[in-house]
């Protein structure tokens, strides 16, 4: 929340509230004031915000350009999902490679057919360890995914309850601060009216001093011009 805007519950209390000329008159002078600042969006307690190419590797950042680079919209409007990255071929562990007829091995050498099964047998053997974990995860997930779910659910609404708390101990501060500060005020507020009303009778007093002093003055200067 920007500074500028933040309720502040300190005025005095005591003071008579002002009138709409007044009150244009202060709002012209805070909105001049205000023109020769720009707003800041943030706290002024707050750190300033992390910049998020700070955080990032450089590998990130050319997958956060691939996928800005490949932003689509579909004929309706919405936006397309980003093509997938292609750097890991997925097909090696879906899909076993065509295996030589009988005929096509009896063809071959000895060695080279025997290269040829090697290959395609650590191959299966790849895909085969691949679909068990697969699967083992997949187990995993549909036993204890939901509970790890409701666990992580749990642990927010308990940060989530935390910080609802600590906001409102904050707000009971601030109201016992603002019903103290009201109460000092009103407290005070009798001797403050006095020492007004003192001032303004002291000033008025000043006043007829130098009034008479005037007229004083006058008198003297007429005297001594009869006297001339």
């Amino acid at each position: 929340m920007p500074l500028i805007t933040t309720i502040h519950e300190s005025l005095p209390y005591i003071d008579p509230e002002p009138t709409p000329s007044e009150r244009s008159a202060a709002e012209a002078l805070i909105a001049a004031e205000r023109s020769q600042h720009p707003d800041d969006p943030f706290h002024a307690l707050l750190p300033p915000p992390l910049a998020p190419s700070s955080h990032l590797t450089p590998l990130l950042e050319s997958e956060f350009d691939r996928i800005a680079s490949h932003v689509q919209a579909n004929p309706d409007g919405t936006q397309a999902p980003p093509p997938k990255l292609s750097a890991l071929d997925l097909t090696r562990y879906s899909s076993l490679p065509e295996i030589s007829s009988a005929s096509e091995l009896a063809g071959m050498d000895s060695s080279e057919a025997t290269t040829l099964l090697s290959s395609l047998l650590e191959k299966a053997y790849t895909d085969h360890a691949y679909v068990a974990q697969r699967r083992a995860h997949l187990a995993l997930l549909d036993a204890y995914g939901k509970n790890a779910w409701l666990i992580g659910n749990w642990q927010l609404e308990g940060e989530l309850k935390a910080i609802e708390k600590e906001l409102a101990e904050a707000k009971r501060e601030i109201d016992l601060v603002t019903l103290q500060r009201k109460q000092a005020q009103d407290e005070v507020g009798p001797e403050i009216l006095g020492l007004e009303d003192t001032w303004k009778k002291g000033v008025g007093r000043v006043l007829e001093t130098e009034a008479a002093v005037e007229g004083l003055r006058r008198q003297v200067l007429e005297v001594r011009r009869g006297m001339e």
